[in-house]
């Protein structure tokens, strides 16, 4: 049996989470030992507090879900984060400007959030689910070439969830930097398959309902 715990990011970026739906998240990422949480901007704060004297990181979901607010809308949301207490930062690639082939747009994009973060992690998800394989392939490259720290997959919003092909593929195509699967990953078998397709890191909602599957 393989310990997961340290790749999973206990989410809930829900539209409609609550200040007590929150303070379960934390409370489960303590229980389970997670390696993070990932909330909306609105609840970094609150995580952090819930999170002191803990070796759990708070990510914050920037240009969330569809990546199409500009530039500087991104950065200053990527500040306000990261003064208010994130450790990481998961942003929305602009997947309008991908599709149009506006390479430049996507990589300075990218870039300006990369430059404020204050040497925190960057996170860009591409929502696999929208792209074609060229265009994941691309994509990959671009996120690199930012400055950015991962690739995450998916927002949970898209038209689909991650695949064990979407992470072969970026595992295939990335030389230097990680990969966090995301996106419909609710089982333990669903997990094991992603670390072993080259994911570093594991976002889901699900965390501990797939913790309390393995003691039965």
């Amino acid at each position: 049996m393989q310990d997961i715990t340290k790749y999973i990011e206990h989410t809930n970026v829900r539209p409609t989470a609550t200040t007590v739906n929150i303070k379960k998240l934390c409370q489960e990422a303590k229980k389970y030992s997670f390696y993070a949480v990932c909330v909306s901007p609105i609840y970094v704060a609150l995580a952090k507090k819930k999170l002191l004297k803990t070796n759990i990181a708070v990510v914050c979901v920037v240009g969330f879900p569809h990546g199409g607010s500009v530039t500087k809308t991104k950065v200053i949301g990527a500040k306000q984060a990261i003064k208010a207490g994130a450790d990481e930062i998961d942003m929305t690639m602009n997947i309008q400007a991908l599709k149009d082939k506006n390479y430049n747009y996507v990589h300075d994009d990218i870039s300006a959030v990369a430059r404020v973060v204050q040497g925190k992690k960057v996170k860009v998800i591409i929502e696999t689910g929208y792209l074609t394989h060229d265009e994941i392939k691309k994509a990959a490259q671009i996120v690199e070439e930012a400055g950015a720290h991962f690739v995450k997959t998916c927002t949970g919003y898209g038209p689909r969830g991650v695949r064990v092909g979407d992470v072969q593929l970026l595992s295939q195509t990335l030389k230097q930097i990680g990969i966090k699967a995301s996106g419909g990953i609710d089982t333990y078998k669903k997990v094991v398959s992603m670390i072993r397709a080259g994911a570093d890191r594991i976002g889901t909602s699900h965390g501990p309902e797939i913790m309390k599957s393995l003691n039965h």
